[in-house]
């Protein structure tokens, strides 16, 4: 009876000892999964820094950066390329070495990542442009993956009567907890004032007493814009804008997108793409690119331009 008891006994610590190792085995599954799926979040790529990635792989060909765009849907309203996952790829692959793409500001809004950013090296062989460029380039997102494309390009050109350039003078992005309001400012200015022509209400938008001006032909301050639309008048150039299609922003800046007419008039059909920075409820500096839209016979996809 004694040893049947001790027997009994033995069985029921070894049956301990054996649960506990496989309670412990799982615990430590359950800790191994819970770290890789920690190190798999601080992995992942913020979309900001996707696109930058994106960036470095144009100038080395890298067909790793497609793993970042839409297996899905991947819309281009660059006029100059076709949609879709595998016109991406035959650009990367086509483009020659020498291609380089420096980035001069970027901001988050939503699922959109808007930069600014010059191309250079043998970018202006390569768009026939023989000049370095200029760009905005808009990318909306849908979970890490790029799903739209927007952008606008002009030649780099010299300073301004300012002494100021396309690129410079950007700063670091502040007033987060304003953005809604300076979004709904600039969308103000461009609506009540450049489309509807209230001159009148310039000062309401606009700080007279701080206007810094990077448009290549333009001087700083409310002045320097005055005395550039009166140029314009007396050369028979037209600078009209005739809808605002949509309004990005982050902090203290803000990018609008409209179209427009611009030259000799009545002046080409063109898209601005118009970067300003808001300070105390004003703007006070402006950054700019003008690209003009090519005759619909000549797009490589159906999208438009636009389409917000």
């Amino acid at each position: 009876m004694k040893i049947t008891n001790a027997i009994y006994l033995l069985a029921i610590l070894i049956c301990f000892g054996s649960c506990g190792e496989k309670k412990k085995s799982e615990t430590e599954k359950k800790s191994e999964t819970e770290e890789t799926e920690k190190k798999e979040t601080e992995m992942k790529l913020s979309n900001k820094e996707i696109v930058l990635k994106v960036f470095d792989a144009i100038g080395t060909g890298d067909p790793a950066a497609l793993d970042y765009y839409s297996d899905k849907t991947y819309v281009n309203h660059n006029l100059g390329m076709a949609s879709g996952k595998a016109a991406v790829g035959g650009f990367f692959s086509g483009t020659p070495s020498g291609v380089t793409v420096k980035n001069h500001f970027i901001f988050e809004d939503g699922d959109y990542v808007v930069t600014l950013s010059t191309y250079g090296g043998a970018w202006g062989k390569m768009m026939g442009t023989n000049s370095d460029q200029v760009g905005y380039d808009v990318f909306k997102f849908d979970d890490g993956q790029m799903v739209e494309h927007w952008d606008n390009l002009a030649n780099v050109t010299g300073p301004n009567p300012s002494n100021r350039l396309q690129t410079d003078n950007l700063t670091v992005i502040t007033d987060k907890d304003k953005t809604v309001a300076n979004k709904e400012l600039v969308s103000g200015f461009i609506n009540n004032v450049l489309i509807s022509g209230g001159m009148d209400k310039v000062t309401t938008y606009i700080n007279p007493e701080k206007y810094l001006q990077h448009n290549s032909g333009v001087a700083d301050g409310l002045d320097g814009f005055g005395a550039a639309m009166k140029s314009f008048a007396k050369n028979g150039m037209v600078m009209k804008y005739t809808k605002h299609h949509e309004t990005l922003g982050e902090g203290n800046y803000v990018l609008s997108i409209s179209e427009g007419n611009f030259g000799k008039a009545p002046g080409d059909l063109v898209a601005y793409y118009d970067l300003f920075k808001v300070e105390d409820g004003l703007i006070v500096e402006h950054w700019d690119v003008i690209q003009t839209i090519p005759a619909k016979a000549d797009w490589k996809n159906d999208n438009g331009k636009f389409g917000f």
